[in-house]
């Protein structure tokens, strides 16, 4: 079975190490920040100028005022810092964040992403993509292996508009987490109850299946 919102980010909270600072995108990105290993010691940035997010809030603990970047309640942790965006983009700029993570409508066999706009469709602006994966050295997607309509969105070469070029290493779609070498996408686990076969026959671009590929675990 592909994998839930819920575990891709539990997939990606095993990325995390203890002092990084890491910033979150919009959508399935945003529910790692309630998988953070216990006891480790990590600084949630959210690119409206937010340093130091928590989970996301109980009923009772609701602040309004208190948001990410894609407009969703949060909690600050102990430590948190509050900045006007201009700061929080000079942090980003400045390759001053250990881990980010984003979703992504394509990726290539490249490392190119594209993840800011669908020709014809309407466009809310790029946000704060473009300049975390400039930024980045440690970038995970998080995506669907394909379309509503079976289409892989990982591919020989990405014909949406770019949000960035040779930036993309690690890809955790619901099926599998790949890594991308020397111009191929490398299986390196796939989800509980998904056989190779599937993630082959769903993926566009050259990929490169080593001899064991593990399931994941939760």
């Amino acid at each position: 079975m592909a994998l839930t919102r819920e575990q891709m980010a539990q997939r990606v909270a095993r990325e995390l190490k203890d002092g990084y600072y890491v910033n979150l995108g919009i959508g399935i990105p945003t529910l790692v920040a309630n998988y953070v290993p216990e006891g480790m010691d990590v600084m949630l940035q959210s690119e409206n100028g937010l340093l130091g997010m928590g989970a996301f809030p109980g009923e009772d603990e609701v602040d309004a005022d208190m948001i990410n970047a894609g407009k969703q309640t949060v909690t600050a942790r102990r430590g948190a810092s509050i900045f006007s965006s201009a700061e929080s983009f000079a942090m980003i700029r400045g390759g001053h964040v250990d881990l980010t993570v984003l979703g992504a409508f394509e990726v290539d066999v490249e490392g190119n992403i594209a993840s800011w706009m669908i020709p014809g469709k309407l466009v809310k602006g790029m946000g704060g993509a473009m300049d975390l994966v400039a930024g980045a050295d440690n970038i995970i997607v998080t995506m669907t292996h394909a379309s509503r309509d079976g289409e892989s969105k990982l591919l020989a070469r990405c014909s949406l508009p770019l949000t960035g070029a040779g930036c993309i290493r690690k890809v955790l779609t619901d099926l599998a987490y790949l890594e991308i070498e020397h111009g191929a996408f490398v299986l390196r686990e796939r989800a509980p109850g998904v056989s190779v076969e599937e993630i082959v026959a769903r993926t566009a671009g050259k990929l490169v299946v080593p001899g064991q590929v593990p399931e994941m675990s939760f």
